[in-house]
């Protein structure tokens, strides 16, 4: 990482966000989806706020990616595939998979625009520009198992969104108990596969600025998935006992 370079105080501004996110929302649980309740202000279709909170982090990180100096060369082309398969999917096709009439308050829109604006610019800026990747990085251990961890974890987010929403069949309303797939260990395993690719994102370019993206996954995600455990227990009597909120059968 460079050291004269205002870009590490941003890695390290997003690694103090990872703690500060998580010790707020520890105590503070985010009002949107099932916790959603009045009091933050002006609200939008929750479809629409997910299209234009996570479009940047897909935008912003092409353009951030061609005006940096390893643009064309072939492992930044690669992780440049990777983010996009993870964010144009976010931004611009599950908005329009979404079911159920939803809002979202414009303040927590906001701050993931910021956040995303910040994350895409410092991962952007490093694998194509202050990291530097031989094609022979490609056969290097730590990017193989990043690649597969990122995937694994890319299948599991996908398949978990998945099981949620055939639980809401056009027209119905109300939730239920998820049942298959990674609901039979965990409450959230659409939050621990997201947690899981960005793990296996900070292995493949092994870079501060993947771990910075890793850990405030981690600080955003982790207080989020123990809230979801403790409403669908308080909410269904028959919710099951052996079930984890995130990792299973710790945690």
């Amino acid at each position: 990482m460079p050291t004269t370079d205002p870009y590490r105080w941003f890695v390290y501004l997003e690694i103090a966000l990872a703690v500060i996110t998580f010790v707020a929302l520890c105590f503070i649980v985010a009002p949107y989806g099932r916790h959603g309740r009045g009091g933050w202000g002006p609200t939008v279709p929750a479809r629409v706020g997910w299209l234009v909170m996570e479009a940047p982090a897909s935008l912003l990180f092409l353009v951030f990616f061609l005006l940096s100096g390893h643009r064309f060369e072939l492992v930044p082309l690669v992780f440049l595939g990777l983010w996009q398969l993870h964010y144009i999917q976010r931004a611009f096709v599950y908005p329009f998979l979404m079911r159920g009439g939803g809002r979202m308050p414009v303040t927590v829109m906001g701050m993931a625009i910021l956040f995303n604006t910040l994350n895409t610019w410092v991962n952007a800026r490093w694998i194509s520009e202050y990291g530097s990747y031989a094609v022979s990085w490609l056969t290097d251990p730590r990017f193989v198992i990043g690649v597969v961890v990122f995937l694994g974890g890319f299948v599991l987010n996908l398949s978990s969104d998945r099981i949620l929403r055939r639980l809401r069949g056009r027209g119905s309303g109300g939730y239920k108990i998820p049942q298959g797939g990674g609901y039979r260990f965990v409450s959230s395993p659409n939050y621990l596969g997201e947690i899981i690719e960005w793990t296996g994102w900070a292995i493949a370019t092994w870079s501060l600025a993947g771990l910075a993206f890793a850990l405030y996954t981690i600080g955003n995600l982790a207080p989020r998935a123990m809230s979801n455990h403790r409403w669908y227990q308080e909410t269904f009597d028959d919710y099951p006992e052996s079930r984890k909120a995130l990792i299973p059968y710790l945690v």
